[in-house]
């Protein structure tokens, strides 16, 4: 840090309790100065030869107690006066020629005192006003550090420091020195991040393109506002650097930012509600100025402090919906996250190249799905139909994640009846579970025993598709014995212990194909499709318990067995 020193006399002041200062001398004093709640006990003629403001003051005071009784001393009072006792001690000092040391947290307050007291060249050469303008032109406005504390000191001064002009220089330097070539930066600044350059590692002296962004994380809102509308206004720092300021920031200054919690105490909610009302109207145009995750925070502080424009935020964070994680979003409410989907499919609905931005807000939403069904009171069956039902026709490798949030719903709200679990699954194509999600789902006693069924026909036929690709064997054949339009109620009513049959046999299907698959001299072990086929005819051809397989509706659930459009006569199918 900068700093010079006026002055070669010691300093002689003394205290006489907690708000008297005076300085001993052999002459008694002549002028008592107030400046708030102290007193200062001084001497008219060092003050008198370098302050025109003072000349006025003591001559008026002198002139009133002339025509009253006689007062050795005369009484000046100051109500207010910029920076206070301390900044007027400074001007005093520099009166009586003691040492004074100006730095960068007190060169502002000392500036403004002694334009306050008039300590212009025109009373005397050498001045205290100029004195200071040389420190801060040449020395502290040069450093970067030092600009900033500088401008910090300038709130508390105002509006003497605006009408100094020192708060635009603060920011000139500033933004000056933040928009320079980052090969030309030679001074000090701090920068904690663990960002590595040319593939992890740094180069030797290297200056990283947001170097200056944590420097000013410690201004007030009002200043750091200012200084990025400087920075910005130079146009030599890009979007994405403005941003990444704006990031650290937000980070440091708005309580529970990162946080993943809802349980975040903020006492002064209308502070916290200008800062992130700020921030927001900071954020650059540029789509890929910041990231969905700032974005996703930045909406749920938002929220939570009740700021007035939500809106814009809430489009910018929807269209990009894709790009966020489970965690960006766990602390938003259904109704939100159905609004942000919303966004989201007007801005994609019809680009054929949005296949992959759609499979990630489908993965979004499973997985919001199924953290949600943990809070029975937050998610009701309505709500989770709603948000499911718009990214049902979203491209997806596998439905596992409508599957895991189906099921957590149905643990979390055992109460649901038949035809709601029923609801439910029919937002999952059986035929799109993986081996493991189907191994889970045919030991699901929470799920209907109709789509149990249809788990473990697909997987049969799944399985036994793979082990006729590696053996040449022909698939066994299903055939339906008879097809009869009995209700829900009577598919419901399959035998349990022909389901269990089932599952046993899928287990050595599984096993014989992975026989078969060890088997390096192409032996083949044959038969374990067949017993599959039988209880799947037994399933179908029952007396009094055939049926097709399709939704209470009418028409075939996704990955129905069946197809009504066919004829009701026995068919058969290979598969």
């Amino acid at each position: 840090m900068k700093f010079m020193k006026l002055g070669s006399k010691p300093d002689s002041f003394q205290s006489e309790g907690e708000n008297v200062r005076y300085v001993p001398s052999d002459l008694a004093t002549d002028v008592i100065v107030i400046i708030g709640d102290f007193k200062f006990y001084l001497h008219k003629f060092p003050l008198l030869s370098k302050s025109a403001r003072l000349q006025k003051l003591i001559a008026t005071t002198s002139s009133s107690n002339e025509d009253n009784e006689i007062h050795e001393e005369d009484e000046i009072e100051i109500a207010e006066f910029p920076g206070g006792p301390a900044s007027f001690e400074i001007c005093a000092k520099f009166c009586y020629g003691m040492t004074v040391t100006l730095n960068a947290y007190n060169v502002v307050a000392a500036r403004c005192a002694a334009e306050f007291l008039e300590m212009h060249e025109t009373v005397e050469k050498g001045n205290l006003v100029y004195k200071i303008e040389v420190f801060l032109n040449s020395s502290i406005l040069q450093t970067w550090k030092d600009s900033i504390i500088v401008l910090q000191t300038t709130r508390a001064l105002s509006p003497y420091a605006e009408e100094l002009k020192l708060t635009g220089r603060c920011l000139d330097s500033i933004g000056s020195k933040a928009s320079i070539d980052t090969s030309k930066v030679e001074w000090s600044y701090t920068y904690s991040k663990k960002k590595n350059l040319d593939n992890g590692l740094r180069k030797p002296h290297a200056v990283p393109r947001d170097w200056w962004v944590e420097d000013l994380c410690d201004l007030h809102i009002d200043l750091y506002k200012r200084v990025i509308i400087t920075i910005e206004a130079r146009g030599r720092v890009s979007s994405d650097v403005i941003g990444e300021a704006l990031h650290a920031y937000a980070t440091k200054r708005v309580p529970g930012f990162s946080k993943s919690s809802s349980s975040i105490q903020i006492t002064d909610i209308a502070k916290y509600k200008a800062l992130v009302g700020s921030i927001i109207e900071l954020i650059p145009d540029e789509k890929q100025s910041v990231s969905s995750s700032f974005l996703a925070k930045l909406l749920r502080a938002s929220i939570f402090l009740g700021c007035d424009d939500e809106t814009g935020l809430m489009n910018r964070v929807g269209e990009r919906l894709d790009e966020a994680g489970l965690g960006d979003v766990m602390l938003y409410d259904v109704d939100l996250m159905q609004s942000l989907a919303e966004v989201f499919l007007r801005c994609h609905h019809s680009e054929e190249d949005d296949i992959k931005a759609k499979a990630s807000v489908a993965k979004l939403v499973d997985g919001y799905l199924a953290e949600k069904s943990r809070d029975s009171d937050s998610l009701t069956l309505q709500k989770f139909l709603a948000l499911a039902e718009m990214v049902s026709s979203f491209p997806r490798q596998s439905i596992d994640g409508v599957y895991r949030a189906i099921d957590m719903f149905l643990k979390l709200h055992p109460e649901i009846s038949k035809s709601e679990k029923k609801r439910l699954c029919r937002l999952m194509d059986c035929r799109k579970l993986s081996a493991e999600a189907c191994a889970h789902a045919v030991q699901n006693e929470r799920l209907p025993m109709r789509v149990v069924v249809q788990v473990l026909f697909f997987e049969q036929v799944r399985a036994n598709s793979n082990g006729s690709s590696s053996t040449g064997d022909s698939t066994p054949e299903i055939t339906p014995a008879s097809r009869s339009t009995n209700t829900e109620d009577d598919r419901e009513s399959w035998d349990t212990e022909d389901i269990k049959a089932l599952r046993g046999e899928l287990a050595s299907l599984r096993l014989t194909k992975n026989q078969q698959q060890e088997n390096s001299k192409g032996k083949v072990v044959k038969g374990g499709g067949l017993g599959v086929s039988r209880v799947f005819s037994k399933l179908w051809s029952g007396k009094e318990r055939g049926g097709e397989m399709m939704s209470s509706s009418g028409t075939s659930s996704p990955g129905s067995v069946n197809d009504d459009s066919k004829s009701s006569s026995s068919t058969s199918k290979k598969h």
